[in-house]
């Protein structure tokens, strides 16, 4: 059973949200987050990037890069930026993409439930990623973004967060740049607050959609605030950190595809003859050709696109990770005829988030950058959370979730 509580949000006035909100500090580099803020002191860069405020080429690892996040944290709480409720509430936070909404409670979850499995995981996470975040947390004292969680959905929760959406929001904005709506609420009603509080207490497990460097910083952070209070009774506030949790049922995954710069030394005629051993190939022409289902990919290649079916002796639709169509490509194409053997650190592959398009796959090949692309059909979420509730861990690059979370507009304080 996982564990949530209220929080006392420290966030941005109505009127400043837009200029405070950012993008999440992981999907831009320096330079990115440089121009964006470029005019705008009130934005969050300055807090979850803040090697902008340094000459170009800082290393965004030094101590004094940490410390300027803590003085423009403190700066922006000082100029009432960012301010804090003064009671402890639940959050609903709404996206909006391509007319399609769902809907997130942002709550406290539970370092002990992060420690011991119940909020579960699908991929791995690097320790340098991890550390760099618990520095950011441990400096601020603070989760200053959140992470994205799945929960099983539950009508009760439905009907509460209907409720409140029926009201005018407290932010409405469209973000600059990917034109995706935000909406978010504030519940603050005690017997609202005890229900939803209740309702989790009876799930048996939440997921890492996105964010797992994050979570196990925020997690690492607070065990480690544990260990060093010697008064510690286990409701301190640094047990906790901030998530968006959204009915996994609202959740939709979109593909997450391969570039590869060469064929192995093979041409492309022989390359497309060694697919037929695993693969029904069928040519389709210059038209961009989609996957149509699960075990089908699309192949780029020469200014072609082409049609490729697994074999159906190929996957164990028992297994849970041997079914993935990142495992049948990986396996049966990147490593035995590329010979690509390690994903996360072979420099002949790139990868590609499907919000991008197949425009991109083409664009990349035909450059010249890339010798061939490869598309895969999304995972779906009953699969990640097979795969989390079966304690596996899904293979590099497999899960690309939009839109991603806006940051800034809540903050969760550890003390």
């Amino acid at each position: 059973m996982v564990k949530i509580k209220p929080f006392k949000g420290i966030r941005p006035p109505r009127e400043l949200v837009e200029e405070v909100a950012s993008r999440p500090y992981d999907v831009l580099n320096s330079e990115e987050a440089r121009a964006e803020a470029e005019g705008n002191e009130k934005s969050l860069y300055h807090i979850i990037k803040p090697e902008i405020d340094f000459p170009a080429g800082t290393d965004e690892h030094d101590p004094k890069v940490y410390g300027k996040a803590v003085e423009n944290f403190r700066k922006f709480q000082n100029k009432g930026w960012l301010v804090q409720d003064k009671e402890e509430c639940y959050y609903i936070y709404a996206q909006t993409m391509d007319g399609k909404t769902q809907y997130g409670l942002v709550v406290g979850a539970y370092v002990g439930d992060y420690l011991d499995g119940s909020i579960k995981k699908h991929e791995l996470t690097r320790r340098d990623k991890e550390e760099d975040r618990m520095k950011h947390v441990r400096v601020n004292d603070a989760n200053i973004e959140p992470v994205f969680f799945a929960y099983p959905e539950d009508g009760r929760l439905d009907a509460i967060v209907a409720r409140y959406t029926a009201r005018e929001p407290e932010y409405d904005f469209i973000a600059p740049g990917d034109g995706f709506g935000h909406r978010f609420w504030v519940v603050d009603n005690a017997d609202d607050i005890r229900a939803i509080t209740e309702i989790f207490s009876e799930m048996p497990a939440m997921y890492i959609a996105d964010g797992h460097h994050r979570s196990a910083a925020a997690a690492l952070v607070g065990a480690e605030k544990a260990r060093q209070n010697p008064d510690h009774r286990g409701d301190e506030e640094y047990n906790y950190f901030m998530a968006v949790c959204f009915p996994a049922n609202q959740l939709t995954i979109i593909d997450y595809n391969r570039v590869v710069k060469d064929l192995n030394g093979l041409t492309p005629a022989q390359f497309l003859k060694a697919l037929e051993k695993h693969f029904t190939v069928e040519e389709k022409g210059v038209e961009t050709y989609r996957p149509a289902a699960l075990h089908n990919f699309s192949l780029y290649l020469d200014g072609k696109w082409y049609s490729l079916t697994a074999h159906p002796d190929t996957y164990d639709d028992t297994d849970p990770i041997g079914v993935l169509d990142v495992t049948v490509s990986s396996r049966l194409i990147l490593d035995e005829i590329l010979g690509i053997k390690d994903l996360r650190t072979d420099k002949r592959i790139d990868f590609v988030g499907g919000i991008r398009g197949l425009g991109e796959l083409k664009k990349r090949v035909d450059s010249g950058e890339m010798k061939m692309a490869l598309a895969l059909y999304p995972v779906s979420m009953k699969q990640l959370m097979d795969i989390a509730d079966s304690g596996n861990i899904m293979p590099p690059k497999t899960t690309w979730f939009e839109p991603k979370l806006r940051s800034g507009l809540v903050i969760h304080k550890l003390s």
